[in-house]
């Protein structure tokens, strides 16, 4: 069902090695893989129709050519608080090599040495959010996995560590919305491929 109030659609970005790795890729700059820069493309196709009034991109190279071979590259504002989860001591280091080394360990939960909190990526998300309720129109944004989720958590009203409950693929696309009023956050669609 289809609404008059704004939705804000997410895009986690294509494909790059450290993604099809399992690595956290938090705040080094790697490149799309071939595949990642054909599904970014594909995105265009998926997009076609809907108008958005703003178009907001992560500063990370990976959202950002993303956003471009997409389509909308000339519209993108890049906006800091968008960055992916700083993963600190555990950037390019896979899940389970830390679980190896900390047993039980859960990012949402435990974040990362030398990096993020769930509440430090909360924070951002819920500044971002504040900009989407002040700009009260349609947006288009293209961010990353771990910090999309946190964003999606805060739009509900859930604790940043509600993340952990959603998943995200690369190139996928979300829409948050609303149900029956402005006071009435919801997801609309998730992670759709």
């Amino acid at each position: 069902m289809s609404n008059a109030f704004p939705e804000i659609y997410l895009v986690r970005h294509g494909q790059t090695e450290w993604s099809l790795s399992g690595k956290h890729t938090g705040r080094t700059d790697i490149p799309l893989t071939a595949a990642g820069e054909a599904s970014a493309r594909q995105l265009a196709n998926r997009l076609q129709g809907h108008a958005f009034d703003a178009v907001w991109s992560s500063p990370s190279q990976r959202a950002s050519n993303t956003c471009a071979l997409a389509g909308y590259g000339s519209a993108r504002l890049i906006k800091d608080d968008l960055a992916e989860w700083d993963y600190g001591s555990y950037e390019g280091v896979t899940t389970k090599e830390i679980l190896a080394e900390r047993p039980g360990w859960q990012l949402f939960r435990d974040g990362c040495p030398k990096g993020e909190l769930a509440f430090d990526v909360g924070a951002r998300a819920d500044r971002i959010i504040a900009d989407i309720r002040n700009a009260n129109s349609r947006i288009l944004i293209f961010s990353s996995s771990h910090f999309l989720r946190v964003l999606a958590a805060r739009w509900l009203g859930l604790p940043p560590e509600g993340g952990s409950l959603f998943v995200l693929d690369t190139a996928s696309i979300s829409v948050l919305g609303y149900e029956h009023d402005l006071t009435e956050p919801v997801i609309r669609r998730w992670n759709q491929i």
